[in-house]
């Protein structure tokens, strides 16, 4: 059984809707020869380009069944090829006009109401909407599975209450990590704890790991928020044990990184199980890490 301590603590880580004819406001009027009139999408425009299905933005391939209900190729098969509306048959019949009419149109990022306000033509929208930094987070809690989304204030709640994470307020910490039969890393546990510093809120990974076939235990600090802002921190780990010490520095990296991706990129402390074992008193019988760290602000 895994275990880790903080300070004083210990851990278990085993286990609205508008008329047509109000839906096209005017946003630029140019009679400049060659240049194309360009709108502002509202509230209605929007509704005809939502597919029934996944509630998201159509993009071409726009389909439609004989009675001219729209619907996004993706989910063509999630309906059987059959028109949730009307439940005629959906071929491949494209509804071309929906398609030439969104090239003169301008719409809002879909992450509006989470404080975006830009507007883009909307072929620009899509590739917009894949890098804005308005977008929800995933869950940063590894190994759970876990599908939940949100700003940071609805993660932090969620990690505190659903995945019982220990939240603490400080820019040092001291953990204890305890196994009692070290030799099983088969099945990878995962510890996560989450820090408020600088008014800003820290991810601490601890895991057991096979690296090929060897077994080794990895932490890393990620940074709740975007990559440009994780660049304004540092943070260093150390472990030790038996008169020897093992130090890491580096820059967290955001939580927008998959945590298997910067488990897999070595990005943190790494520390072989013989190792570990040597730091914890040498008797191959059980494990006892104490891995201390700090977080500091870039001048």
């Amino acid at each position: 059984m895994f275990m880790a301590d903080a300070t004083v603590s210990d851990y278990d880580l085993s286990t609205e809707t508008m008329d047509l004819e109000q839906t096209v406001k005017p946003k630029k009027v140019t009679f400049a020869l060659g240049v194309k009139l360009r709108v502002l999408s509202t509230r209605g425009v929007l509704d005809l380009f939502q597919c029934p299905v996944c509630s998201c933005s159509m993009y071409p391939p726009i389909l439609q069944c004989s009675n001219g209900h729209t619907l996004c190729s993706k989910c063509k098969h999630r309906v059987n090829n059959r028109c949730p509306s009307c439940y005629h048959e959906i071929n491949n019949i494209r509804c071309l006009a929906l398609e030439r009419i969104a090239q003169s149109l301008d719409f809002p990022c879909s992450y509006q109401s989470h404080g975006c306000h830009e507007i883009f033509p909307y072929y620009d929208k899509l590739r917009h909407e894949l890098q804005c930094k308005f977008r929800p987070y995933d869950c940063p809690c590894a190994g759970s599975r876990c599908s939940v989304t949100g700003d940071i204030s609805t993660l932090l709640a969620h990690l505190t209450n659903d995945h019982k994470v220990d939240l603490h307020v400080g820019c040092t910490f001291n953990h204890r990590y305890v196994k009692s039969n070290p030799l099983e890393v088969q099945n990878a546990t995962w510890m996560l704890t989450v820090f408020n510093c600088f008014d800003k809120h820290f991810c601490l990974h601890f895991e057991a790991f096979e690296l090929g076939t060897e077994p080794m235990y990895m932490a890393f600090l990620l940074f709740m928020g975007e990559e440009d802002e994780a660049k304004d921190f540092s943070y260093s780990l150390e472990v030790g044990g038996n008169h020897r010490k093992l130090i890491w520095q580096g820059v967290p990296r955001s939580i927008r990184d998959s945590h298997r991706r910067v488990r897999d990129s070595h990005d943190g402390l790494l520390i072989p199980r013989n190792l570990a074992l040597f730091f914890s008193g040498g008797d191959q019988q059980e494990l006892k890490l104490r891995v201390m760290g700090r977080i500091w602000k870039e001048p």
